[in-house]
Parts: C-alpha cells; sequence; structure tokens
C-alpha cells in the first residue's frame, strides 16, 4: 500500500528522532466496490442482474417460499393459493402501494405509508396446508383419531384475522385458544359464528372471573376447555361450576422435563413459569375424583416452547407428554384430547437449520408426522384409545400473511475524502509530539499492509486528537481533518464500501417490536428494482429520537443490507414508483401488531386486506384503514386532542391575530393545526406536499386534495375553527 503523505515536506512530516517519509505513489486503490458473494456465486462471468440473481440474494426462495417470489419486472409479488398459484393470479405488491398510495382524485385510496398488506388467501392456504398435513399423517400411520386445531389469538388479536380463522378453519372444526379475559371474550363472540364442534381452549392464569366466563361460554354450547395452569384453580372451577350446574371440561397443562435450550425454550421444563408439575397433577386428580368430577378431566396440554427447532426434540417432548396423558386415563380421567401446544416453528432466514431461533429443520408434513407418530407408538403400547391431536400453532399460521412495508426518504452518503483533499500539513500543524508519532506509524503501517496495525494506530491517533480538542488546543477544523484521514485509511485497508445509513419512515418500537426487544430479526427486502444489481449496503435507521431505533442485522449473520442508491431512484423498474424506494419486512404476522408500543408517540401503519381477482391487476382491496393520526395516538397517553386544540386556536387569537385584513392568514393557521392533529405521525414525503409554500401563506398542507379542499372551501369561519378528528 503506498504511502499516505508521501508528497507533504519530510521535515514537516517527520516527529524528532525519526527519518522523513518514504517517497513513493501519492495515489491509494479505489476502494472494491459491493459484491454480492451469494449473487456472484449465480454468475460470476456477467455483468447482467437479473431477478433471478436477486432472489438468490436475498435468500427469498429459501424464505418466501411459496409465497413470496420476484416477477420479470422485478418486483416482489405474493403467491395467494402457494404452490397452487398460477402465474396470472400472483399480486405485485409495488401495484398494491401504488393503488393505495395514490390520492383519491387518481383512483388510489389516499392511505399513507407504513403499511401493512394483509393477504388472507395466505392465510386460508396456511391453515388448509396445515390440516391437509395432519391428516395425511393420520391416514398414512393409521391413526384412529383426527386432528383439530385451534388460533391462540395472542399472536395477533386483529378482528378481521381472528374472524377469518374461525371462517376459513369452519370446515375442519378449528377452534381458538385464549389466554386472558379480553381473549375469552373475544374467542366466544368469534366461536358463535364457527363450527359447533370448534374447541376454545382457555389457557393463562384464572380467577373466578374467568373461569365464569369460561363456563358460561360452555353453558352457550361453545365447546369450551378450562387448563389448568396453577393447582388452585381447580377449587374455583369446582365450586363455581357447581353454582352455575355446569358441567365442565377441564385440562391441565402439564409441566415437562424436555424443553430446548434456544430463546423461545425459557419457559419450558422443570423450572419453566406456565404447568403443573406431576405431584400437583395427581393432587388436581384426586381433588376432581373426591369431588365426583374426575371425568370432566379430558384434555393433557403442554408447550415445549416456540419455534421448536427439530422433530427429534419434538417427538421428545410428545412421548413425555402422551405418557403422562396415558397415566391419567389409567387412574380413570375421561381422557379425550392431547393440546401440544405452539411450536412450530419458520424459517425466518431460509436456512433450513435445527440449530437457530430463525430457522426450523422440518416442515408442515415432517412435523405432523412426528406428531401423530409419537403419539400412536405411546398409546399403542399402552393400550390407550388414540386421543384427538390439538395443536396451539399461531406463528406458522398467521406470519406470513402479513408485510409490512415503509419507505426509504434519505440516505446518509459515506463523508470519506479523497486523497486529494487531505491537508497533511494542515493536520500536523497542531498536533502534538505524540499525535505526530502516531501519524507516522500510521503511514508506515499503511505501506506495510498491516491492517490490523493501520487500525490500531488510526483509533489512537484519533484518540489523542479529542483529548486535545477537549482541552482546547486543537481547533474543530484540524479534528475534522484527522477524522477524514482516519476513514480514508479505514475505507482504503477494508477496500469496500462502508455501509450507509438508510432513513426509513417507521418507528422499529412500533411495528418490528421484536427486533428490539429479543433481537429477532426478519427477512427486510426492497420489494422493487429487483431486476437491478444493489450497488451499496447500508443499515435501516428509523424516526424515533433513540439509538436503538436501528435495524443493523439481517438475515444470514449480516450487518448491512444490499441495497439500491437513492439518487433519482432510476432504472429497471423503478417506473412504477414514481422515485420512491419501497422496502418490505416479511413473515411478520404474529405478535408484532399486539407488542408494538407508541414510543414517540408513532402509532401503527395503515392497514389493507387483498384478496386475488381475475382483474387487470390480479388483485382487489377488500378492506382499507388509515393509521392512527396524531389525536389519537395522544388519546392512548390520556391527552385530550379536542382541548389541546383549543387551547392553541385562543393561542392563535391571542398571538396572530392581531393584524387586521389578515383574517385569511390567521383561518388558514387554525385549520392547519386541527389538520395536524388529523394527521399521521409518519412523514409526509415530498411531492405533492411540496406545494406547502405555494399560496398557501406558507402553511402546510398533506397532500394536494387537502390543499385544494383548503382553497375551495366555503365553510363558514366556525367549521373552518372546528377540530378535525376522526
Amino acid at each position: 500500500m503506498p504511502a499516505l503523505a508521501c508528497c507533504v515536506d519530510a521535515a514537516a512530516v517527520a516527529p524528532p528522532g525519526y527519518a522523513a517519509f518514504i517517497a513513493g505513489d501519492s495515489s491509494l486503490p479505489s476502494a472494491v466496490p459491493f459484491s454480492a458473494s451469494t449473487a456472484d456465486a449465480a454468475d460470476s462471468n456477467s455483468t447482467h442482474w437479473s431477478p433471478a440473481h436477486s432472489s438468490a440474494l436475498y435468500r427469498i426462495d429459501g424464505w418466501g417460499a411459496p409465497y413470496f417470489s420476484v416477477n420479470n419486472a422485478g418486483n416482489i409479488t405474493v403467491r395467494p393459493y402457494g404452490t397452487d398459484t398460477l402465474a396470472h393470479q400472483e399480486i405485485d405488491l409495488l401495484k398494491i402501494v401504488k393503488k393505495v398510495s395514490d390520492p383519491k382524485s387518481v383512483g388510489g385510496l389516499g392511505l399513507q405509508l407504513p403499511l401493512i398488506v394483509r393477504v388472507p388467501d395466505v392465510l386460508k392456504n396456511r391453515l388448509e396446508s396445515l390440516q391437509s398435513a395432519f391428516e395425511s399423517a393420520i391416514q398414512a400411520q393409521g391413526y384412529e383419531s383426527h386432528y383439530q386445531g385451534v388460533y391462540p389469538v395472542k399472536c395477533n388479536q386483529d378482528r378481521f384475522v381472528v374472524q377469518d380463522i374461525v371462517k376459513f378453519g369452519a370446515p375442519f372444526r378449528f377452534g381458538l385458544e385464549a389466554g386472558s379475559k379480553p381473549e375469552l371474550l373475544l374467542a366466544m363472540s368469534c366461536l358463535c359464528k364457527g363450527n359447533p364442534e370448534a374447541l376454545l381452549v382457555c389457557n393463562g392464569f384464572k380467577d373466578a372471573e374467568y373461569i365464569f366466563l369460561a363456563l358460561l361460554a360452555r353453558k352457550l354450547a361453545l365447546n369450551t376447555v378450562i387448563v389448568l395452569e396453577e393447582e388452585e384453580e381447580v377449587d374455583l372451577v369446582i365450586e363455581i361450576s357447581k353454582k352455575l350446574s355446569v358441567r365442565p371440561v377441564i385440562g391441565v397443562r402439564a409441566k415437562l422435563r424436555t424443553k430446548h435450550s434456544g430463546h423461545f425454550g425459557s419457559t419450558s421444563g422443570e423450572k419453566g413459569k406456565f404447568g403443573l408439575t406431576t405431584i400437583q397433577i395427581l393432587r388436581v386428580v384426586k381433588k376432581l375424583q373426591d369431588s365426583g368430577m374426575l371425568d370432566c378431566l379430558q384434555l393433557l396440554h403442554f408447550h415445549i416452547g416456540s419455534q421448536i427447532p427439530s422433530t427429534a426434540l419434538l417427538q421428545a417432548g410428545v412421548v413425555e407428554a402422551a405418557q403422562i396423558y396415558s397415566e391419567l386415563a389409567r387412574l380413570g380421567a375421561d381422557m379425550k384430547v392431547i393440546d401440544i401446544g405452539g411450536g412450530l416453528g419458520i424459517d425466518y432466514d431460509g436456512s433450513k437449520s435445527g440449530n437457530s431461533d430463525l430457522s426450523v429443520s422440518y416442515g408442515l408434513q415432517e412435523y405432523a408426522s412426528a406428531v401423530v407418530n409419537a403419539v400412536r407408538f405411546v398409546c399403542d403400547r399402552k393400550s390407550i384409545k388414540h386421543p384427538i391431536i390439538c395443536s396451539e400453532s399461531g406463528r406458522a399460521i398467521v406470519s406470513h400473511h402479513s408485510i409490512l412495508i415503509f419507505e426509504a426518504i434519505s440516505a446518509t452518503a459515506p463523508t470519506t475524502p479523497a486523497m486529494n483533499q487531505v491537508d497533511l500539513p494542515f493536520i500536523l500543524e497542531g498536533l502534538s509530539e505524540d499525535a505526530r508519532v502516531d501519524c507516522w506509524n500510521l503511514s508506515q503501517a499503511a505501506m506495510r499492509h498491516e491492517t490490523e496495525t493501520c487500525f490500531v494506530y488510526a483509533d489512537q491517533l484519533k484518540q489523542r486528537c479529542v483529548e486535545q480538542f477537549k482541552e482546547g488546543t486543537l481547533g474543530i477544523e484540524q479534528l475534522a481533518a484527522v477524522d477524514g484521514l482516519c476513514d480514508l485509511v479505514s475505507k482504503v485497508v477494508d477496500a469496500s464500501e462502508p455501509a450507509r445509513t438508510y432513513h426509513v419512515n417507521l418507528s422499529i418500537f412500533t411495528s418490528i417490536p421484536d427486533f428490539w426487544s429479543i433481537g429477532q430479526i426478519f427477512p427486510i427486502v426492497p420489494i422493487h428494482r429487483l431486476d437491478e444489481r444493489p450497488e451499496v449496503r447500508g443499515i435501516l435507521s428509523d424516526l424515533t429520537c433513540d439509538s436503538d431505533g436501528k435495524i443493523d442485522k439481517f438475515i444470514g449473520g449480516e450487518t448491512s443490507l444490499p441495497l439500491h442508491g437513492l439518487e433519482g431512484n432510476g432504472g429497471g423498474s423503478s417506473g412504477g414508483a414514481n422515485g420512491r424506494y419501497y422496502l418490505g419486512m416479511f413473515l411478520g404476522g404474529a405478535y408484532q401488531e399486539s407488542l408494538g408500543g407508541v414510543h414517540n408517540l408513532f402509532g401503527g401503519p395503515s392497514v389493507v386486506s387483498v384478496s386475488q381477482s381475475d382483474g387487470p391487476y390480479s388483485f382487489a382491496v377488500t378492506r382499507a384503514a388509515p393509521g392512527p393520526s396524531c389525536g389519537d395516538v395522544l388519546q392512548v397517553m390520556q391527552h385530550e386532542p379536542e382541548l389541546m386544540f383549543e387551547t392553541l386556536k385562543h393561542r392563535a387569537e391571542e398571538f396572530c391575530g392581531q393584524d387586521h385584513g389578515n383574517e385569511g392568514t390567521h383561518a388558514a393557521l387554525v385549520s392547519t393545526i386541527a389538520r395536524s392533529f388529523h394527521n399521521m405521525p409518519y412523514l409526509v414525503v415530498a411531492s405533492p406536499c411540496s406545494l406547502t409554500a405555494m399560496n398557501n401563506n406558507g402553511f402546510y398542507y398533506c397532500n394536494e386534495e387537502d390543499y385544494n379542499a383548503a382553497v375551495d372551501s366555503g365553510a363558514s369561519e366556525d367549521e373552518q375553527w372546528s377540530y378535525c378528528y376522526a
């Protein structure tokens, strides 16, 4: 590597006791541009970039199959019927974004991003695929009962998601699981329109009111099972059921010894949070027997943990639980159902690995076959009638059907200077002797190609300069020049472009809370321009005023994401995006919406449901809802937007209403304040909104339609001052 400062006068550069810098080539080798190894492996000898290369680069065929693919235009499409989807039935995500975000005046819905796109057809396919996998395993193994699943509503309590699951699952008696009183009320209401044989499994810690509601559900002819999480709950069940004259159906949750070591296995095992030990289970049996209610005990429930990585671990847990089930039957309980809980995992990174929380080494069919085989083996050995197999597979059902789409609104470009911009005499002018020595050593290490040594001296030089700056002996211009020099060295030594920071119109705390809280990684991919080679790498930074509001870990163990440049956003298929750059977060349909908060008072995204249709765009928007407004999120924190508006309106009267003849400006100001309460908290990216300085007295309007409405409105003064709250 050539010298970093060869053209500088030796007397000025070399510290006392050192020879002058060795003269040499004054240029530095240019950095090697980003090159994705996966894509290069697909076509190392060609400069042509195709959607197939992007599919390989982002592992879309791994984590996305069979529901997501890349079309010839370079856009991600949804395959609503999985492997049965025909080519003309694929739904282009970019077309959905255009339909949703275009103004109403041109046929759009006028909704603001970020956006959650729900695809109920995918939800239906997931349910049918799970049912089909168990039916195939049952038939193949001669199992003498059936599978009957339930959906744990905690995974996504959205009204339409739960209602769709009940509707789609009715043909095969698919039910619901609740873990709290509001979830129980939700499940009771929805199952009134479901299959009467569908199970309503009541989990979670319970008080008298919870048990009363569950028994009431049984009185309302819902197939309700009260699962005991604590030993004391059996006393309440016995007492309240007698008062209501309701014969309950009872289950017990067993605390198994089997557990997995990953993050999601922390609630299983002997020291797990939930369930009864064998000693407690025997005491429950005794209490029920003494009360003449042992026949009410009909279900055994257990849960190893979410994201079970392998079928070997799964079978170990099912075998242990089936032994407990058989023993309860031997003791006289009228056992009918074994509930294997959740744990059916999904492959977030496409690796098909059993050694990671991000992946699983099996598919639906392998999962179902392992469960059926384990239960059948134990029951046959114990001469016990084969039970109904129930599972609580929430993550595997809802994750794929929901896509979060958001926009990158700007990017922080690298600030590394060129070699001819580095003014070494200026840098050395104010440095201490120790710092000058570091500068010399840095140059020598660079010429010797000693990468690690370069980093050591660069860090040491920067630290000394910072100390000088704090002492006031070094100016900010020289400190910045040293920073630039060290960045240049780092770039040359690394021979790679540093990752850029892409600023996205999103709150990670609201929309991807699992990334922030437990480090859960989701696949994130540009939804268009995949027919172009991504030329940079970047991390994602959200809108919140929080250092944790960034995504710097991605699937495949990457610390940055291959991205396209935002400059002009041109080329390839980007024309349909109107110069915008959209990213999608996939497989996030479970937990993210219910766990998201309102950090910095950013509310949730807009939401649309999309169904496949035979129209020209292959989809129809069947449901659309704007995201929470500023007023909505303020109300969540106990503020009163109406009173806040009145306070600001009177303040405007006091300070801005003094100028006679300027009443129009004053009214526009108040109207703008009202609109701010009504608009979403997220940024409105410049385009139509750029007309903020156009004949509107400097006041902001969310879009051109709002502006035109304000200009053309014939509303009275009272109406103009009214609070615009939805």
